[in-house]
Parts: C-alpha cells; structure tokens; sequence
C-alpha cells in the first residue's frame, strides 16, 4: 500500500482514483463493517475497477458498529453531538500525530502558517462534552497560532482579547453562539476572519444559510463568512472562504448521489446527497455517505444544504436492521 504521507501529495486526478483504489481494497479486506456491507449489497472488490464503482458506507453505521482497521488500539475515539437520548457516531483514530498531520495540513491548504494567525474558539457546546474532534484541531492550532484561546459565554473577555491582539484573527464559533455574540454586542470586528462551524444545536431556529450569513456579516462588519466542514467520521476538513462554497484539499473529495437512491451518483452541477472520499480515513473507511444534502460543482467544490430527511434510506438498511 502507499505510504500514508503520499496523500499529500496528490496533484491529479488519476492520482486520487489510484490511491483511493488501493485504499479501497484494503479497507474492504479490514475493516469489518464495510467488509459486511459490501458484502450484503452484492459488491467484490476486485470487480471495482474506477473510483465511480466505490460503494459508499452509511455514515450511521458508526453509532452501531466499530468502523476501524486499524493494526492497533486506538490512541483516541472521537465522537458527535448528539441529542439527549440520541446514540452518538465513534470514530476511532489510530494516531493522533496523524490527525494533527491531517488538520494542519488542509488549514495550511487555505490560511497558510498558522503562526501568523490568533485563533478564539467560541465552541461552548462543544467543550461541555468529551470526544470533540472539533475542540482537539482548535486547541492544537491555537498552539500552533501562539495566541487565542477558547472561550465559553464570557463575551465581554473575547471581545477585549481579540481588540488588544493586533495579529489577524479567526474567530471559528458554532453557530448559535456567533449569532448570540452578533445580537447582545453586535461588535465591529478588524482584522479578523469570523468562521462558522454547524448547525444550531438546538439552541436557535435554523436559518436559510445565506440569511444567517448576512446576519453575522452586518453584525460583525465583515464582508464574508468563512465556514468549515467536518465530523467526527472525517479526519480532513473542507473550507468554504464565502458564499457557502466549500473546497476540498486534494487527499479529499465530494460525489453527489440520488437522495433516493444512494447507488445512482450524479454528475457536477446537480443536487443529492453527499458523499465524500477522505483518503486520511486510513485506519476507518475512508468513503462515507452523509447525511448531508448539497450540490457538487465541475471545479471540485460544492455547497451544503441541509440535512436529508427521513434518511433511512435502503444503502443504510441493509446493515442496520
């Protein structure tokens, strides 16, 4: 198998279908869900000669099986929010020196050296609970950046923090905290890069995206918001720089399928579901179908829409029930 550091090195397009081939066909040999799943849905592996013939693993499954080929213990298991009396997803992460390799890899792709950056982490309610993949890369780059800090419901402190540091700044929050930070100071922020990071948890009514964008844009006095995708089921993070545009670093991409039929994938320029291609998911499975809705677009990138409703979909049943 390749080594794993030759996915950052990917410059093209047939690279990424050979490395993903070869994941493919190690993953489907280990890992013992996927092994099962493409098992029950008629696929071998030896058949799939293209990156479009990859079936694609129901990110449920890992709320109900152990996702893993590692070739040893897990040094972490990273998992979601999730509801109260809802199961969360376990991912377990081999190594943590390849996560952090990860991470700091796709920020460098689109901000560059973090050293030249102060980091604040408005992330309450992910600090509240164990096992945030999200609040293990913020508290890391936060040392990488040399300045930040993570900060709860303390407002007032953030806000004289980052006015007193004169290096630019990120200020990555998930969302309902933003939009609380927008609505009791309405703080015109410089030099700063206001980051996004899913949904509203609960906490607040969901917004179209674009409304809840123009929202904190007017608040903050900033011209875009940034935006980051990832979960506890991925290693690698895509980056939207504005406008809801997401773009992957090049060990990472998007397929669309058929919202009704996971096995039918569409062409760029169309809306489904999303599927992605983490070829960091090493020690896991490195294709996962979300539960996402968006549309992929011919340069790679791709927007997120929403979640799909009533996802449980006939891909996904047939290893669940």
């Amino acid at each position: 198998m390749f080594a794993p550091d030759d996915i950052f090195r990917i410059d093209t397009d047939a690279a990424f279908e050979r490395a993903a081939l070869e994941t493919f066909r190690f993953q489907a040999a280990r890992c013992a869900p996927y092994r099962e799943y493409l098992d029950r849905i008629g696929v071998r592996p030896a058949q799939v000669g293209s990156l479009r013939e990859i079936p694609f693993l129901p990110i449920r499954l890992f709320k109900s099986r152990e996702v893993y080929c590692g070739d040893r213990a897990p040094e972490a298991v990273f998992t979601s929010s999730a509801t109260t009396g809802m199961t969360p997803s376990r991912h377990p992460m081999q190594s943590l020196a390849w996560y952090e390799q990860t991470f700091r890899a796709a920020f460098r792709t689109f901000y560059g050296d973090p050293a030249r950056w102060s980091l604040y982490g408005l992330l309450p309610s992910y600090l509240e609970r164990e096992g945030s993949s999200l609040v293990y890369m913020a508290d890391r780059l936060i040392g990488d950046c040399g300045s930040g800090g993570f900060y709860l419901d303390d407002y007032e402190r953030l806000l004289d923090d980052m006015r007193a540091d004169p290096k630019p700044k990120i200020l990555l929050g998930v969302s309902y905290a933003l939009w609380d930070l927008a609505e009791r100071h309405a703080p015109k922020l410089r030099d700063t890069i206001v980051m996004e990071t899913g949904g509203m948890k609960g906490h607040r009514r969901e917004l179209p995206k674009e409304e809840f964008h123009r929202l904190l844009c007017g608040a903050f006095g900033v011209e875009a918001i940034h935006s980051e995708y990832g979960m506890a089921e991925l290693t690698s993070q895509a980056y939207s720089q504005g406008g809801n545009r997401f773009r992957c670093p090049s060990w990472m991409h998007i397929v669309v399928r058929d919202i009704n039929d996971p096995f039918d994938l569409h062409a760029p320029g169309t809306r489904g579901g999303i599927n992605v291609v983490d070829l960091a998911n090493r020690s896991s499975c490195a294709f996962i179908q979300t539960d996402d809705s968006g549309t992929l677009f011919a340069d790679g990138s791709f927007t997120i829409e929403g979640r799909i409703d009533r996802s449980d979909i006939r891909g996904c049943n047939l290893l669940v029930q």
